[in-house]
């Protein structure tokens, strides 16, 4: 039972989860038509679940908070809770489909289910139709839950497997509370080796003592220094949704022509777009430095396809006072440059891994601390997805839209993933303090197209 213990870093993201912070991510995807039915849809899920087992699981909690909850099969799983289905009310607009997208997001999943949903959303205008699926932050990060996708999608038109090549499944026992309580306890009394092991581990030598530490208070001392902004006020539960689209080709001729990489791209864009915003409401931008929290993926190649969280960050500095394209992203690229020279991201790996050796009532109330300090602004994060067509049940995926969850006083996250040649923006804004998240959609597509401009002729961004 302990190995299907959440580790440090999944059982953060239960205790960030208050106060209107809902943890869970998710994706809204656009497919051609027609939209299968719901039986043809659950069926297809059933037929692969047994490639991702956790979606078989839910989380049970030791007794008094004694240690952190474990994954158990869930006896009672019903496909028909988990896969849903809805249709837009003629014409079916994407206008509507964000809304949607964005109610759902605003639900907290219910803790005592596996932690997933997804709904197959008809009656999308152009004959088309949508997925949004909605997992846990504890169950995925952004990079295992693109291998979900694959997983669950098909590469080729012609769906593959079939229903009689399943094997059966039957959820192992529950255990009783008593029993959690045991094993943590258990767990708990054999710790101070492993403890002593793990810390071995962490810091090996004194020179690598000393580089950690270096890179660990680095990033700590460059997340305190995270300016006060309009984004970062009180949130409700309730969410906006907007999505805009350029295609990769138009960001790596931009890498190509002024350096960096297509990250640091995308980084200078979103400084861009969010100067836009800003000036164009009264706000003065003059040396304004904003930060972003970037997730860093340190899933190895072995890992792909496991659950669970694989990442670290790097505080970014957006120069969001600098109105020049090709400025901004010289800027952008020397910062990034310095971060990962500096080893920022090796500094916040190292509290990453700390977080196991907490207990977990300590872990909980450090979650509580976290809208006290404003290590960053908002977070920006790019995923990179598959560059290959994706197909549920022979239709054809269009495009793929993140949505990446709201930390407390933080009323802006922007999300980023490739697919198929395409960058695709799914923004998540508070729904009372960014009443006007669809202005700041046209403010990024502005900031795309005028970086696009100042590389050789090529599509800019396209609303959606």
């Amino acid at each position: 039972m302990a190995a299907d213990r959440l580790s440090g870093l999944d059982a953060s993201f239960l205790h960030l989860e208050r106060a209107g912070a809902h943890m869970h991510v998710a994706s809204t995807s656009i497919f051609e038509g027609p939209a299968p039915s719901h039986e043809e849809f659950r069926a297809h899920i059933a037929g692969r679940l047994h490639l991702v087992p956790r979606f078989r699981q839910k989380l049970r909690f030791v007794p008094l908070d004694q240690g952190r909850p474990v994954w158990v099969d869930d006896p009672h799983l019903n496909l028909d809770y988990h896969v849903r289905q809805t249709a837009l009310p003629a014409p079916g607009s994407d206008e509507q489909l964000r809304n949607l997208a964005a109610r759902i997001f605003s639900q907290q999943l219910d803790r005592s289910k596996p932690l997933w949903e997804l709904w197959l959303v008809e009656g999308l205008e152009g004959g088309r139709f949508a997925i949004i699926g909605k997992s846990h932050h504890a169950l995925v990060d952004g990079v295992s839950g693109v291998d979900i996708t694959t997983v669950l999608f098909d590469l080729d038109r012609e769906p593959q497997g079939s229903p009689a090549a399943v094997p059966p499944w039957l959820a192992r026992p529950e255990p009783t509370d008593l029993q959690l309580l045991g094993e943590a306890w258990r767990e708990r009394l054999t710790s101070p080796r492993e403890i002593a092991r793990g810390v071995r581990a962490i810091f090996r030598g004194p020179r690598k003592l000393l580089g950690e530490i270096g890179a660990t208070s680095k990033m700590v001392g460059a997340g305190i220094s995270a300016p006060s902004t309009v984004f970062n006020v009180e949130i409700g539960p309730h969410r906006r949704f907007a999505m805009t689209q350029t295609d990769l080709a138009g960001l790596k001729r931009v890498k190509d022509a002024h350096g960096g990489t297509v990250n640091d791209v995308i980084l200078s864009i979103v400084a861009g777009g969010l100067g836009r915003y800003l000036r164009a409401r009264g706000h003065s931008t003059e040396g304004l430095e904003m930060r972003a929290m970037v997730p860093v993926s340190v899933r190895a190649p072995d890992e792909h396809g496991a659950l669970g969280n694989r990442i670290t960050a790097m505080m970014a500095p957006l120069p969001v006072w600098c109105e020049d394209p090709v400025e901004r992203l010289r800027i952008t690229t020397e910062s990034m440059g310095d971060l990962k020279a500096s080893g920022q991201a090796v500094g916040a790996e190292i509290l990453t891994r700390l977080t196991d050796f907490a207990p977990t009532t300590i872990a909980s109330q450090a979650a509580r601390l976290q809208p006290a300090q404003r290590f960053f602004n908002l977070v920006v994060t790019n995923v990179p997805g598959p560059q290959f067509p994706l197909y549920v049940l022979g239709r054809k995926m269009e495009s793929i839209f993140p949505m990446v969850p709201l930390a407390r006083r933080q009323a802006l996250c922007v999300g980023i993933m490739s697919y198929n040649g395409q960058v695709n923006f799914g923004l998540i804004g508070d729904y009372d303090a960014m009443a006007d998240l669809e202005s700041f959609a046209l403010d990024l597509e502005e900031a795309t197209a005028e970086a696009i401009a100042t590389a050789p002729a090529g599509p800019g961004g396209a609303r959606l």
